[in-house]
């Protein structure tokens, strides 16, 4: 089927009726038929096609996602035993922490513990006394207030006994200034805890 561009311009456009389509010259007859399918072509790829490639494509990233959440799952689930060999562990560790906290009947006997270990260092108490209490979320400081004389190795010494005490006691808050030719004071703030067994 030959198409002449030539027999284009010979066409009286003002001859060409809608209700008469059979009568149309073959040129204006193609051109329509070419019009139609691409309009139908756009037309389908755009209702469905499209989507289709759209949905495609999300399909694509949700397997993506999906394998990425496998393989994470998977790899806790197969790690199962360790992370509960862990769980105990820490829990163990815990429970022994807990043990080196003091309860309350047993904190007015640090600041004997901690006389002792100053008077045995070789350390002279200048001040000892307990701070108001602080409270955070799972357990409560109890600060006390320490001002010794002493040199700078009794200064070290006191401070491993303190780390050899078997509750926890913190030192926080250090100064140290000179009393005399020989002698330094040492002020530091003592810190032990309250594990609160009702906080959440």
């Amino acid at each position: 089927m030959n198409f002449d561009l030539k027999a284009l311009q010979d066409i009286d456009w003002n001859e060409i009726e809608l209700d008469n389509i059979g009568e149309w010259p073959k040129p204006v007859k193609i051109m329509c038929t070419v019009l139609v399918t691409i309009i139908m072509l756009f037309v389908g790829y755009s209702m469905l096609v499209s989507s289709a490639i759209d949905e495609y494509d999300f399909a694509v990233n949700k397997e993506q996602e999906l394998r990425n959440s496998y393989r994470f799952k998977y790899a806790r689930a197969n790690n199962l035993d360790l992370y509960k060999q862990q769980m105990q562990d820490m829990e163990a560790q815990f429970s022994q922490l807990l043990q080196r906290l003091p309860t309350s009947n047993e904190t007015p006997g640090l600041l004997d513990d901690l006389t002792y270990v100053g008077t045995s260092s070789g350390l002279t108490f200048l001040k000892i006394g307990w701070m108001p209490e602080v409270k955070k979320e799972f357990y409560t400081e109890l600060p006390i207030n320490l001002e010794v004389v002493g040199t700078y190795h009794e200064f070290g010494e006191f401070v491993g006994k303190v780390a050899q005490l078997p509750r926890i006691v913190s030192l926080h808050d250090f100064r140290i200034e000179r009393a005399n030719e020989r002698d330094l004071v040492f002020s530091v703030v003592a810190k032990t805890y309250r594990y609160e067994q009702g906080a959440k």
